[in-house]
């Protein structure tokens, strides 16, 4: 009977703990304000698309060339944010862990750009590689797909 009693005492210490911090959010560097985020679509079905910012790369594909197995490159895609309201991205994924990138954490405003940086490590990598490079947003459509394409080579295969 007393371990009964010492269990449900735990259990309700613990919720009490853990529904008094995990309500509470510290505004923390990356945090976005909700006055930001714009995102015209209703319940209705209609869309202002109008209101939605619109993210514009100069080009959507790299081709690195030849490269020797083991050799680093990187490529900025360089954006503009064509639309009428803040351009927020999200997230960037990639195909594979041999490209890595960086992008803006910050709100991007009306006319203003950016890039997407995207470095490549061929080591290990033999023949024609392309890579995908997925740019999450809040635009129409949601994302926006990068590439990039080279052909490892060995140094003997080169003479």
């Amino acid at each position: 009977m007393q371990m009964n009693r010492r269990l449900l005492l735990f259990v309700t210490v613990f919720f009490i703990v853990f529904a008094g911090t995990s309500c509470t959010q510290k505004p923390g560097r990356g945090d976005i304000p909700g006055s930001v985020v714009n995102n015209p679509n209703s319940a209705s079905g209609h869309a202002d698309s109008t209101a939605l910012p619109v993210i514009t790369f100069e080009k959507d594909f790299h081709d690195f060339g030849k490269l020797i197995s083991g050799e680093k490159v990187t490529y900025s895609f360089k954006f503009k944010n064509n639309g009428k309201t803040m351009l927020i991205i999200s997230g960037v994924t990639t195909s594979c862990g041999c490209t890595v990138s960086d992008y803006p954490r910050e709100p991007i405003k009306p006319g203003e750009g950016g890039s997407v940086d995207v470095s490549f490590d061929s080591e290990g990598r033999h023949g024609i590689q392309n890579k995908t490079i997925t740019v999450m947003s809040n635009t129409q459509p949601p994302s926006t797909q990068l590439r990039i394409q080279s052909t490892v080579m060995e140094p003997e295969d080169l003479k």
